[in-house]
């Protein structure tokens, strides 16, 4: 290899170990979450508020989830 081939390399490396460790360390939001959130925020900010978001039905199990 020549040298520009290893110097792209480890910058490539670099660069995916950086975008790698972007993000929230919490638990993800789900759609129901994220929505009664929006409408706490556009209330607290004198804003038009959205559709109030309909209860979600529960999971059903799924043949795969153990492997998850």
């Amino acid at each position: 290899m020549t040298a520009s081939r290893i110097l792209v390399t480890l910058a490539l490396l670099a660069a995916m170990a950086a975008v790698t460790a972007c993000g929230r360390r919490t638990g993800l939001d789900t759609p129901y979450e994220a929505a009664v959130q929006a409408r706490k925020d556009a209330e607290k900010a004198n804003q038009p508020v959205p559709p109030e978001p309909e209860k979600p039905i529960e999971d059903k199990k799924f043949i795969l989830d153990p492997l998850l």
